[in-house]
């Protein structure tokens, strides 16, 4: 069993070499503008002071102040327009500058101001929604190790990495950084390497076996053979994807622009036909105050911006309003493993215990032991023993080997909880652990009692309760595609897609894997690649939208994100993407809709009814319009996610701790079931199994059938308000029956052995399918409430 102190990863990383300075990024990112903020002053200012002088009767210096405030809104104007016509597009800005020329060369002073505070408005709200200038890979350099050290002939000594060649033997420290990529030579390595491959069980490399740069060096020290230098490494890869990635990222035009395209030349043929038809310069300039896009200009970024501001309160910060309208628009969803459709931790699966021992007992022992130790699987062992109401006694004389486990005396007796010694006999009921553990993907924690195997712990990282919930609700948004990247091995990869119905799913990749999958992705549709591991980073960089799960992801991997989830709730997800579509279908609602107003103001205005000053009025009634219907944005779309009463939550919450509680009866229901057919086979008649019977029915008994009771008449009628109805725990109930006449049945069993003595040979096959077949029903049953129910209120 490897042994590695999950909780000081990031501290250990950063802890490699604290003295050395920490190269800047590629790219800086830019500094906002505040010509925006400085334009929006001077305008309003202008309008209020015109208004103001108007009102008192001084209409000259009213228009003085009115032209004041057009004129700087002109010079601004201009800027963008060429700036816009250098990258071979010609925005909506062009129409406000023909329109405040217009005004200003007509004397509609007034209109001027309005379209100058429109403009300067729209502007201002956009530079909230701008992309991001580039990625900041400070957290990706500050992991990468600037020295080794060298074994020599005299000794050991630190070299600056660059110095490193093929063939050099480098020591590695306890929590130190592997510096290049090698193979380890003298003693098995303990290595942390989720920085790679994400995945949170440390894994242990025998001699000969090759170690890649960037893994965390979680056992004791051990000597490396350089097989590449430090350019040539995985982890110096890792930062150049990174970089290449984040500067082949393309901005995203303005969802105004995209209308603009016919809006733009449409306005002026219009405004052009007025003049040449009527003669009247002031009916063409009507026109253009009408034709300026404020709609345009303005609706977008509110919505926008208050799609940022309310996924901003569900704990979800994205960088930019350019990244939202993406993942509005995105069908394909890339999804990292560890970390992400699972825990990232590894916690216990099952308990199986040798005869003359229960499994609870196993479990209580392991934990003994475990609890001095800092190991990622121990600290599991240990929360699994405490989950269920173990609480660990005091063990004496403890030890710890890495690669193989730890040590102690406890009650008199000499116990290990990890690896089995080379040699060690493997009983029966050992070897179908073994299998168990092979087929569902787990890792083993043996315990052993005076070098005897006596129990066996499989751990392995579950699959999170929200994520079925959270992809049914991402195809719902519009997800057509989703598909798993991981650098995991193929079996517990293929499990987790089969349950979750992935459209795919590929293992054992690597960084530079993961980036030409998102690349080839990309192609396709608009992409959206989720992680939480640095070696996920250049995968983020490369999406259209990379998400990253910041609660308890790396550093690297939020900072090449456009989105991070600040909670370690994967469903946040799915509320963004749902914010994201709301919002995207909002800002073209009010966008177009807008424009038809405009030109159906523009008719009016061409055959004269409308004079500047009341179309640019007209305008700001428009604008009025479409803002508020923008603003919707921020409300909270009920249908994404059902709303809980309070009590409801309260409900849900203890029947989730309660399910953690009643892990020991599924595993009483199982071993009884394991040793009625292992007994049976030896003596025909199963009797020395009869007792483990008996003890799982008691815990039928008093445990989890009053707790299925609660739940149906309790737990299911306060939630009929949330699901819409008695029929979406309709067949919950029906699985509440089936456990209740498997429990009777297993009843019916034990009252006919006692009465003949000791079950009868025709008794035992369907006794034993009764508890296999209540095994699986629980099993089925607990995860299906858990996705289903808990996941409302994780």
């Amino acid at each position: 069993m490897h042994r590695a102190n999950g909780a000081d990863r990031a501290d250990r990383v950063h802890r490699a070499s604290p003295a050395d300075p920490v190269p800047e990024p590629a790219a800086a990112p830019a500094k906002p503008s505040r010509l925006e903020p400085v334009l929006l002053a001077v305008t309003a200012s202008a309008l209020v002071a015109g208004g103001v002088l108007w009102l008192l009767g001084e209409t000259t210096a009213a228009d003085l102040c009115w032209a004041l405030g057009t004129l700087a809104a002109v010079g601004p104007a201009v800027g963008w327009v060429l700036v816009a016509l250098r990258h071979g597009q010609a925005g909506v800005d062009l129409i406000a500058v023909l329109a405040l020329g217009g005004t200003l060369a007509v004397g509609e002073y007034l209109a001027g101001a309005l379209i100058g505070l429109m403009l300067a408005t729209g502007r201002t709200l956009e530079a909230a929604a701008r992309r991001r200038a580039s990625h900041d890979l400070r957290a990706l350099l500050a992991h990468a190790p600037r020295t080794a050290r060298r074994r020599t002939g005299t000794g050991v000594r630190p070299v600056p990495l660059a110095e490193v060649a093929v063939d050099d033997l480098l020591v590695v420290g306890a929590g130190e950084v592997v510096p290049v990529d090698g193979q380890v030579v003298d003693t098995t390595a303990v290595l942390d390497e989720s920085v790679l491959t994400g995945e949170a069980v440390p894994v242990a490399r025998a001699p000969g076996q090759a170690v890649r740069s960037g893994v965390v060096n979680a056992g004791g020290a051990f000597e490396l053979r350089a097989t590449a230098t430090e350019r040539d490494s995985a982890y110096a890869e890792i930062v150049r994807l990174a970089r290449q990635a984040g500067a082949q990222s393309a901005p995203v035009v303005r969802l105004a622009d995209r209308y603009a395209a016919w809006f733009l030349p449409l306005s002026v043929a219009v405004a052009g036909l007025a003049w040449l038809l009527s003669g009247s310069a002031v009916r063409a300039v009507a026109v253009l105050v009408v034709a300026t896009p404020c709609p345009l200009l303005l609706a977008a970024p509110v919505a926008i911006v208050s799609g940022l501001s309310r996924a901003s309160r569900l704990g979800v910060v994205v960088r930019d309003g350019g990244a939202l309208e993406l993942l509005g628009r995105a069908r394909t969803l890339l999804l990292d493993k560890t970390g992400t459709l699972t825990g990232g931790r590894p916690r216990v699966l099952d308990v199986t215990a040798a005869p003359g021992f229960k499994p609870a007992e196993v479990l209580r022992l392991a934990a003994t032991v475990d609890q001095y130790s800092p190991h990622v699987l121990a600290h599991a062992i240990v929360d699994a023993a405490r989950e269920r109401g173990l609480e660990p006694s005091v063990a004496t004389d403890v030890s710890e080997e890495a690669g193989r486990g730890a040590y102690g005396i406890v009650e008199g007796r000499r116990m290990s909880v990890g690896r089995l010694e080379p040699g060690t006999p493997v009983p029966g009921w050992a070897r179908a652990a073994e299998n168990r553990a092979l087929l569902d993907g787990a890792a083993v924690a043996w315990l052993t009692v005076d070098g005897a195997p006596v129990g066996a712990v499989l751990l392995r990282d579950p699959l999170r309760h929200d994520a079925p919930r959270t992809l049914r609700r991402l195809r719902a948004a519009g997800i057509g595609r989703i598909v798993m990247l991981t650098g995991d091995r193929p079996e517990p990869a293929r499990e987790i897609a089969a349950v979750l119905g992935l459209d795919g799913v590929r293992a054992e990749l690597t960084p530079a894997d993961k980036v030409a999958a998102v690349r080839a992705e990309r192609e396709r549709a608009v992409t959206v690649m989720v992680g939480d591991g640095v070696n996920d980073a250049p995968a983020l960089a490369a999406a259209d939208v990379g998400v990253a799960m910041g609660a308890r992801g790396s550093t690297a991997s939020s900072e090449a994100a456009d989105v991070v989830l600040t909670t370690d709730r994967v469903d946040r997800l799915a509320d963004a993407t749902a914010i994201a579509v709301r919002a995207r279908r909002i800002a073209v609602q009010s966008a177009l809709g807008g424009m038809l107003l405009s030109l159906a103001a523009m008719g009016v205005a061409a055959v004269g009814l409308l004079p500047p000053a009341a179309g640019a009025l007209l305008q700001e009634g428009i604008d009025v319009v479409v803002i508020l219907n923008a603003l919707r944005a921020l409300r909270v779309d009920r249908a994404a996610r059902p709303a809980l009463e309070p009590a409801t939550e309260a409900l849900i919450h203890r029947f989730a701790a309660e399910h953690d509680d009643l892990q020991d009866v599924l595993q009483a229901v199982r071993d009884a079931a394991a040793r009625l057919s292992s007994t049976a086979a030896a003596d025909g008649t199963g009797a020395q199994a009869l007792e483990s019977v008996r003890e799982a029915h008691r815990l039928l008994t008093e445990r989890l059938l009053p707790h299925e009771y609660a739940e149906e008449h309790q737990l299911y009628p306060a939630l009929e308000a949330t699901l819409g109805g008695p029929e979406a725990t309709a067949t919950m109930s029906r699985a509440h029956a089936e456990i209740e006449r498997l429990a009777r049945r297993v009843a019916t069993h034990l009252s006919l052995a006692d009465a003949q003595g000791a079950p009868v040979p025709e008794q035992l096959e369907d006794l034993r399918a009764c508890l296999y077949g209540l095994h699986t029903v629980l099993r089925l049953h607990f995860t299906q409430e858990e996705e289903n129910y808990f996941s409302l209120a994780p």
